[in-house]
């Protein structure tokens, strides 16, 4: 009897020991030994029978989902009992994978097994209603964080502002961002993020400098939002003030992430030297990089530049993908490259093994239209195998009020009434056509329909920078504190004869 005991009590020592054992390798698994690791240790827990062991099919999930999705589910979906580290392994899972709406089912099973959801849980869920743009599910989760008690948690409360700032709700995400006891760079990062999406990019770069003033650190995160924003802008001096903060820092200032952003706004501000210098000095060029650097090069008007450097990426070993593809061609349309234009485009089934998009379609028919190729055009838009979209219909009618071509004119801006009925841009494209050609009355047609549909068009701008502020011109707009200073010194220019030495042009006071 005795030596029974001791036998069962050796067994049971072993039979932990090899649970120990196996956990430890199924918690040591990295993706790469996912492949390996993972399903021999399996194999063993089928063989010693511990397939009811919750730890280890925890465990075994927990390693499956580091790289094999699908058996991560078989193991899931076979478990005789879940606890609440499995569900939240899953439901993570399925979010790092971009698989939104597979991890929102699984929640949806969470839920009706009557769980309730612990401050693991929250993050990965409000991504992905995020990801697919459900706002209703996102708000009853938040209900639950308050609910739960987890509103101050740091992670969690950074989620939900994360949320509604991609969902471009900025009235919840600053009251959510307000209350936050405390804010890590992550909620500062998603502030700012939310508002330059929207298109406040003054904002965006106000909440930096508190960012900074309140003694956070910035990081690869923060960079590349803060430069967007000064491309946009075109304020150049605060995009050169950012640099200097990447200058300062080691890792940023080898980041490549940061380097493209740095190259795009660069460019965007004007100062395509200083984007190429950006370029030259980097160590890690990846694809982004070398597109765009070629879009830089297209929208300077360098198209045979945008060509070489396509040509020398080539020749590096980077194969060009759908983005890449778009921004060369745009860089042909810039230029008037049509030969070069069409090869490319001719090129995308053959050399790189995939149908063009309707971004590279547009591009093409811009480029083809944009110099009176109309017919070729028309050609291209009909062989085409998806349903034309709005802006290849936009590039032509842009060629036709370049050419003031009635009959492409007014074919392209019948489609995009179809398409964007509200949008009064198309409508005053067409009417500028018949302006063009003395054509009163159908101008008079379309005005009358811009005014019947209560259609509004933002009015076009330009701005600069003085002393660091952001002064902006409309037309017609006299509020700007130094308008007629500025019209004097445009009226001397224009008023001072220019004198010719040698090869140099010299702008002197007559």
């Amino acid at each position: 009897m005795l030596t029974g005991d001791h036998s069962q009590e050796q067994d049971l020592q072993t039979m932990s020991y090899i649970t120990l054992r196996l956990s430890s390798i199924l918690r040591n698994c990295n993706p790469r030994s996912v492949f390996t690791h993972a399903a021999q240790t399996h194999v063993q827990i089928l063989i010693h029978g511990l397939t009811h062991n919750i730890t280890l099919q925890t465990d075994l999930l927990l390693a499956y989902s580091k790289g094999l999705l699908l058996n991560a589910r078989q193991v899931f979906d076979r478990m005789p009992e879940r606890n609440m580290h499995s569900w939240n392994i899953m439901i993570s899972a399925y979010v790092q994978n971009y698989m939104y709406h597979d991890a929102l089912s699984v929640f949806d099973q969470f839920l009706n097994a009557r769980m309730k959801p612990d401050h693991y849980s929250f993050p990965p869920l409000l991504k992905a209603c995020a990801g697919v743009g459900d706002v209703s599910l996102g708000v009853m989760l938040h209900c639950m964080v308050v609910k739960l008690g987890f509103e101050s948690h740091v992670v969690v409360g950074s989620s939900v502002l994360d949320f509604y700032s991609k969902c471009g709700d900025l009235n919840d995400a600053k009251m959510v961002f307000e209350r936050l006891s405390w804010k890590d760079t992550v909620a500062w990062n998603s502030m700012i993020s939310g508002l330059a999406k929207a298109g406040l990019q003054l904002e965006a770069l106000d909440c930096f400098r508190n960012m900074i003033g309140n003694k956070h650190k910035i990081d690869s995160m923060t960079i590349p939002t803060l430069l967007i924003a000064c491309g946009k802008l075109g304020d150049v001096t605060k995009g050169k003030e950012i640099h200097g903060q990447v200058v300062k820092n080691v890792l940023l200032y080898n980041d490549t992430a940061v380097s493209n952003s740095l190259i795009d706004m660069y460019s965007k501000c004007g100062c395509l030297c200083d984007a190429k210098k950006i370029f030259c000095r980097m160590k890690n060029l990846n694809l982004v990089t070398w597109t765009t650097m070629i879009s830089c090069f297209g929208v300077h008007g360098k198209g045979d530049e945008a060509l070489n450097l396509f040509e020398k990426m080539k020749e590096l070993g980077f194969k060009p993908n759908s983005v890449t593809l778009t921004a060369i061609l745009a860089s042909c349309s810039h230029s008037g490259l049509i030969n070069q234009g069409k090869k490319i485009f001719n090129s995308i089934r053959s050399s790189y093994g995939f149908e063009p998009s309707v971004e590279h379609y547009a591009c093409l028919v811009d480029l083809l239209s944009r110099f009176g190729c109309f017919k070729d055009a028309l050609v291209l838009i009909s062989s085409m195998k998806m349903v034309p979209s709005a802006s290849v219909w936009g590039a032509l009618l842009a060629g036709s009020l370049v050419h003031r071509n009635i009959e492409t004119g007014e074919m392209a801006a019948r489609h995009l009434f179809e398409l964007e009925p509200e949008n009064a841009s198309n409508y005053i494209a067409l009417c500028s056509i018949y302006d063009s050609r003395g054509m009163w009355k159908d101008a008079s047609r379309v005005r009358l329909k811009i005014r019947r549909l209560r259609l509004d068009k933002t009015p076009g701008s330009s701005w600069i920078s003085v002393g660091g502020e952001i002064h902006t011109f409309y037309q017609g707009n006299l509020s700007f504190s130094v308008d007629q200073k500025t019209r004097e010194t445009l009226e001397w220019i224009i008023r001072t004869p220019v004198l010719v030495h040698s090869e140099k042009q010299s702008f002197l006071p007559a």
